[in-house]
């Protein structure tokens, strides 16, 4: 396995001279990283935790996984110091005076549940606003176990652990992305800060890959939802929300939990294409403008194709949508396809799509045998 940072972060993070907090924030730059056009695994909407942790004294472990950016209020302080928005650990030290520092081997670690088991294509390991106290390098570990094992099985010695990320320098209040090389399924994560330290958040890029026996055992299922493998693979305009809002569990709670796209003055329309699981009959459909008001899309159509070359077919023709409202469409006949797309005239948004069906049979031996390699 195989793992690369970008961009590489030397020297310390100069102390917080007061104004904004996020004015010295060091990115990769307007680029930013590759492979954040992925879903992120660690999402707590998906379903993931911070199960356990060595050491939280200064700051809670749960932080990590927020799905803000972390906050800094240089008044915030308790009975144990300065509060931060992270995971931060104490101070370690040696074993006596003759020996005060810590050794090579100290480390603090969190174990992450991902909300979805998938494959690990980039992490970003962010130290917002940890300063002189961000950890001087970490680590990153997976592994794969069926179930939901307790942290007390996961560090019980028998299970194997593969590196994402080896051990690393960082730099503080910067996004430290890795890329990562590990054509592997994993469920959970280990991160390691050595030797001790804060980190901010933690974000962990991939694609989703379910298990098909328990997609068999549905039946019928969203075969666009992202906890069961489906994915955007491009849209028209993400200005003000990500099209990945649209396939998230659950209905939206607020406006910016949907898709929502900027005004147009052309006589164009917008868009999102969808890959589903894997070759599906989609017998129906939902398309939800939750909480989108004055601001809803006018009309939606959905087409189907089927493989990457496949003739785009429409199945739901131009039809009108109300504001916040969840539309429900069942279709004359199933749909064929391995790939989906909304068309939403002339632009607005919508909070979630469901396209609600089951397999192929070749969609599900292609499922199968996918899981097979990935060592599920």
């Amino acid at each position: 396995m195989s793992s690369s940072s970008l961009p590489s972060y030397t020297g310390d993070a100069s102390p917080y001279g007061g104004g904004d907090p996020y004015a010295d924030y060091r990115t990769p730059g307007p680029s930013g990283f590759s492979f954040t056009r992925y879903a992120d695994l660690a999402d707590r909407r998906l379903g993931a935790g911070v199960i356990a942790a060595n050491d939280e004294f200064f700051a809670e472990r749960e932080n990590l996984l927020k799905p803000e950016a972390a906050e800094f209020d240089p008044e915030h302080f308790g009975h144990k110091g300065k509060i931060m928005d992270g995971w931060e650990t104490r101070r370690r030290r040696g074993v006596s005076a003759e020996q005060p520092h810590p050794t090579d081997e100290d480390h603090d670690w969190a174990l992450i549940r991902l909300g979805a088991p998938g494959v690990v294509r980039g992490i970003v390991v962010d130290t917002a606003h940890f300063r002189g106290n961000y950890p001087q390098a970490v680590s990153v570990e997976g592994t794969s176990v069926a179930g939901s094992p307790s942290p007390e099985e996961l560090l019980s010695g028998d299970v194997k652990w593969t590196t994402l990320v080896p051990r690393t320098a960082v730099g503080g209040h910067a996004a430290n992305g890795f890329a990562v090389d590990a054509e592997q399924r994993f469920t959970h994560l280990r991160v390691n800060q050595h030797p001790d330290g804060g980190i901010a958040r933690l974000r962990v890029y991939g694609e989703v890959a379910p298990d098909p026996a328990w997609l068999a055992a549905l039946s019928t299922f969203d075969l666009v939802a992202l906890e069961n493998g489906g994915q955007v693979e491009d849209a028209s305009d993400r200005f003000y929300s990500p099209a990945t809002n649209t396939i998230q569990p659950g209905r939206s709670r607020k406006m910016d939990d949907g898709w929502e796209t900027r005004r147009r003055r052309d006589k164009g329309n917008d868009w999102i294409r969808y890959q589903l699981v894997e070759q599906s009959e989609i017998r129906a459909v939902e398309i939800d403008t939750a909480y989108l008001k004055g601001n809803s899309a006018g009309w939606a159509a959905l087409s189907v194709r089927d493989g990457e070359s496949g003739e785009w077919r429409e199945v739901l023709p131009r039809t009108r949508l109300q504001p916040d409202t969840n539309h429900r469409f069942v279709l004359d006949a199933p749909a064929v396809g391995t790939h989906a797309r909304i068309d939403i005239y002339p632009d607005g948004g919508i909070s979630r799509l469901r396209l609600f069906g089951s397999l192929t049979d070749q969609g599900a031996a292609r499922l199968a045998a996918r899981h097979q390699e990935l060592g599920g």
